[in-house]
């Protein structure tokens, strides 16, 4: 596939839990999207780079690797802008104010309901994302 060609576009999962990850993984599936995964910001970041299509990036606060969850949504929000973002943490004490903007705050335990809310609703707010990063990609 070109980078002009439409694809499906993909979510990009970053879960240290095994069980979170499968279930958000199955989600992202079952809601219409590609889903994709990453052990870490650096095999993350090695994702972003390669892959055009990747339009909503779920990560967790804590996660192996150099840098947090928190940090890494600021170096993505940075980077690709286009790409919508939700961090999710179990642990009390974050704030929205602590993310990027437009940037979404999700608080663990997942729902399974709320959480395919938030992706669909982060996915039609802005539906040209994907179009977004592959022209970005292309003059880049």
């Amino acid at each position: 596939m070109t980078r002009g060609q439409l694809a499906t576009p993909a979510i990009l999962i970053i879960e240290d839990n095994e069980l979170l990850k499968v279930f958000l993984l199955n989600l992202v599936e079952a809601v219409g999207f590609v889903a994709v995964q990453a052990r870490n910001a650096d095999e993350a970041l090695l994702v972003l780079a390669s892959r055009p299509d990747i339009a909503l990036l779920i990560t967790n606060v804590v996660m192996p690797g150099s840098i947090n969850g928190v940090e890494f949504a600021h170096e993505v929000a940075r980077r690709w802008p286009a790409v919508k973002i939700i961090v999710a943490s179990g642990q009390p004490g974050l704030a929205e104010s602590d993310l990027p903007l437009k940037s979404l705050l999700f608080a663990k335990p997942y729902h399974e309901e709320e959480m395919a809310f938030e992706i669909r609703s982060l996915m039609a707010t802005d539906a040209n994302a994907r179009d977004a990063r592959l022209n970005q990609d292309s003059q880049g």
